[in-house]
């Protein structure tokens, strides 16, 4: 453990009290769920089983095709392996076209087909999605994060942390490098305004100063953005960037073009990766020695062996992309429940999906997460994000013009989180 940074990298068997107290906060809810098993209690009509991903395509930047992609490769992979429980996994696709008729339509084919699970996927519009598997009884495992319903419905299963988690291990990583004023460059709006609140969980118990920068959507002037945030550049001056990709880029030029000497830069994946870190000039470019946090180990790390086998060959299918990568993990649980499903003698339908993910038993992802699970003690003690369980981040760092592991293993940021106090 490193004590001035507040890390922590052990699992914690049991929760505070507070988690205990959201959890029969949220119990209505859950038997409310538990009780409305619908048509997606079929393994589906012609003895299969189906499941669902989406995301769009043919939309421009918000484009993941190597989401839909990346799912019909494993739904290959698991048939040739001899189907799910001796049955074959019908792996269904939806272009989502980044809207909310394309969402709606999507749902509702999910739904049609009486699909097990929504898994993976990538869409803002969770307002209008997850009413529909609600009402329908279909859990949504391991949807990226883009929209608050993923975090608070009863029948979602996160298998990341989203953006808060990002943020606040951020601040803690830019803490153990001894930063004492961080400038987070960031969207001026709600969702804007609580990073801010999670940077300063993060920051405060270090008696780390927070500068806050906001940039306006779609703001073409990005110059006076980073040149609040460099500031006098002075030794301990540090920058997080925590725009969307487009604007991160945008950011960035504007940011060498200033050439600070001793300010430290810092991000997190998503809003760069391996592409971005290529694409402005890699071990020449700005983000040559940054700090980078986030959910998963490196793109390089071999945890990542089995999607890199199942992405060979398909250009559609991105490995560094997060994307993709949340996709994958959202499979590897997928797999797992069934697996236990199965071992049990139980049936895989909706219903006992659901009731494997809520038992509280730790599922396995191969060591891209730490083990996974959804009972009521793991949930986060939060309003917005009860649904939220993953708390760990990994620290990374460009180096040579690579994305690389800072240090090993993952950082539990759950205190930063709910306004604790760091580990001793």
């Amino acid at each position: 453990m490193n004590r001035r940074a507040g890390l922590s990298r052990r699992r914690v068997p049991s929760r505070r009290a507070g988690a205990v107290a959201m959890a029969f906060a949220l119990l209505p809810a859950l038997l409310a769920a538990s009780a409305c098993g619908g048509s997606a209690d079929a393994a589906g009509g012609d003895g299969d089983y189906a499941v669902m991903t989406w995301s769009p395509s043919g939309t421009g930047s918000a484009d993941r095709p190597g989401v839909t992609a990346l799912a019909e490769a494993i739904g290959r992979d698991v048939n040739a392996k001899g189907g799910l429980n001796g049955r074959k996994l019908r792996v269904l696709t939806c272009n989502e076209h980044n809207s909310v008729e394309g969402a709606t339509a999507c749902v509702r084919q999910a739904v049609d087909a009486k699909v097990i699970a929504v898994i993976g996927s990538y869409s803002q519009y969770g307002d209008s999605f997850m009413p529909a598997l609600e009402s329908a009884g279909i859990p949504y495992i391991g949807g990226y994060g883009l929209s608050g319903p993923e975090f608070s419905s009863p029948l979602s299963y996160p298998v990341a942390g989203g953006t808060p988690t990002l943020i606040a291990g951020s601040g803690r990583q830019l803490v153990a490098a001894g930063c004492r004023t961080v400038a987070v460059v960031r969207p001026d709006t709600r969702a804007g305004d609580t990073l801010t609140r999670y940077l300063s969980g993060a920051l405060n118990p270090a008696g780390v100063k927070l500068a806050d920068v906001r940039v306006v959507e779609k703001s073409a002037d990005y110059a006076t953005a980073a040149q609040k945030a460099v500031g006098d550049d002075r030794q301990g001056n540090c920058v997080i960037d925590a725009l969307g990709p487009e604007q991160t880029l945008k950011l960035l030029d504007s940011y060498k073009q200033l050439s600070p000497r001793r300010t430290v830069l810092a991000s997190v994946i998503g809003s760069i990766q391996q592409s971005v870190v290529d694409s402005t000039g890699g071990e020449n470019g700005p983000l040559d020695g940054a700090y980078a946090t986030g959910w998963y180990p490196p793109e390089s790390s071999g945890v990542w062996d089995g999607l890199r086998a199942a992405a060979a060959g398909d250009s559609r299918i991105a490995t560094s992309d997060l994307a993709v990568q949340t996709t994958w993990v959202a499979y590897q649980v997928l797999l797992q429940a069934a697996d236990r499903l199965g071992s049990a003698g139980r049936p895989l339908t909706a219903r006992n999906l659901r009731g494997q993910l809520d038992s509280g038993d730790s599922l396995d992802t191969g060591g891209v997460t730490p083990p996974l699970n959804w009972g009521m003690t793991d949930m986060l003690p939060s309003a917005e994000s009860p649904r939220l369980v993953n708390t760990w981040v990994t620290f990374q760092q460009v180096k040579g013009g690579r994305l690389t592991g800072q240090q090993s293993g993952f950082v539990d940021v759950r205190w930063a989180l709910t306004g604790g106090r760091p580990p001793q």
